[in-house]
C-alpha cells in the first residue's frame, strides 16, 4: 500500500513489457517492508533525455536501465561507477538529490552465481561467447578475478573490439565461432552472453552438445526459458549448469542495495529466484 513518503523506483528502455523486473523487485520491496514503488516505463530513445530530466525533477529514486539504454543513457548522467565506466555501459541509475550517478551491477550478479556454489576464477581458463553489452560485463567479472579470458562471437571483429577493451586488465584473447571447439578444449568455465536459446526460440543452443564434457561449468545468461537447450545438454554430460535467472536476481538485489541501503541475504535471493521460476512457469 502506497503513502505520501512511497518512492519511486521504476525500469526504462523500450520494450519493457516482457521484463521481469517489476516482479523482482515488486517480490523483494514487499518482502522486506520497504515503501517503495517499482514501475516499467517505456521510454523512446529520442526521449531518453527528457524522461532523465524527469527523474531528477520528480526526485524519483532510481531506475534501472535496460535495452536499448545502456550505453546511450550514458551522456545524460553526472558520474560513473569505476565498474560502469570500464564496461561502458549502465544498467542502474541512483539519484542523490538530483544527481544521477550510473552503476553496472550486471557483473556482480554474475559472479555472485558463481561464488554461491564456490566456483574459483583466479588463474581458470573461461570462453564467452558473445561480444554485445552482456558479454562485457562477463568479461570485465572475469578478468577482473583473475581468469583467462577468451572471447568468441559469430563476428570477429566485434569478439576483437571486446578484448582489446579489456587487455590491460588481465588475459583475454578472442576468435570466431570456427575457434569455440579449440577454445573449450582447455576452458573449465563456458559462458553464454548471446539471446540464443531465448523464448521462443528455446530449441536453439549456441553450442554443439558434442563440444561439452564433464567438469566444465556451463553459465547461460539466457533466463527464459529457466532451462535452456544449451543447460539440459550441460547437465546431460556431466556439466555444472548456471541459469541466468540468477544473474537477474543477484543484480537486481544489488540494485535495490543501492537505492533503499536495506542489506538482502541469502534467504532473499533463494525466496525471489523460486517466485520467478513461478511466474516464467505459469
Amino acid at each position: 500500500m502506497t503513502d505520501s513518503r512511497t518512492r519511486l523506483l521504476g525500469l526504462i528502455g523500450d520494450p519493457v513489457e516482457h521484463s521481469l523486473s517489476p516482479r523482482l523487485h515488486s517480490f523483494l520491496l514487499a518482502r522486506a517492508g520497504l515503501n517503495y514503488c517499482y514501475l516499467a516505463f517505456r521510454v523512446p530513445e529520442a526521449s531518453l533525455g527528457e524522461a532523465l530530466s524527469g527523474m531528477r525533477a520528480l526526485g524519483i529514486r532510481g531506475v534501472n536501465v535496460t535495452i536499448p539504454h545502456k550505453e546511450a543513457v550514458i551522456p545524460f548522467l553526472d558520474e560513473l561507477s569505476p565498474a560502469a565506466e570500464a564496461i561502458g555501459a549502465v544498467n542502474v541509475i541512483v539519484n542523490e538529490a538530483g544527481r544521477l550517478r550510473g552503476h553496472n551491477t550486471d557483473w556482480e550478479g554474475f559472479l555472485k552465481a558463481l561464488d554461491s556454489r564456490g566456483v574459483g576464477l583466479c588463474g581458470r581458463k573461461a570462453v564467452v561467447v558473445g561480444a554485445g553489452g552482456a558479454a562485457a560485463a562477463v568479461v570485465y567479472a572475469l578478468v577482473s578475478s583473475g581468469a583467462e579470458v577468451a572471447v568468441v562471437n559469430r563476428t570477429p571483429s566485434r569478439a576483437r573490439a571486446l578484448a582489446r577493451r579489456f587487455s590491460s586488465l588481465g588475459s583475454v584473447t578472442h576468435g570466431g565461432l570456427h575457434d569455440l571447439a579449440a577454445f573449450l578444449r582447455e576452458a573449465e568455465l563456458l559462458v553464454n552472453a548471446t539471446p540464443v536459446g531465448m523464448t521462443p526460440h528455446a530449441e536453439e543452443s549456441p553450442v554443439p552438445a558434442d563440444l561439452l564434457r564433464e567438469g566444465l561449468v556451463v553459465y547461460d545468461l539466457v533466463y527464459n526459458p529457466p532451462e535452456t537447450k544449451l543447460l539440459r545438454d550441460a547437465g546431460e554430460r556431466g556439466c555444472l549448469a548456471i541459469g541466468g535467472l540468477e544473474m537477474l536476481v543477484y543484480q537486481g538485489i544489488r540494485a535495490l542495495e543501492l537505492w533503499t541501503g536495506h542489506r538482502f541475504g541469502d534467504e532473499d535471493a533463494a525466496s525471489a529466484l523460486k517466485h520467478l521460476e513461478g511466474v516464467l512457469r505459469g
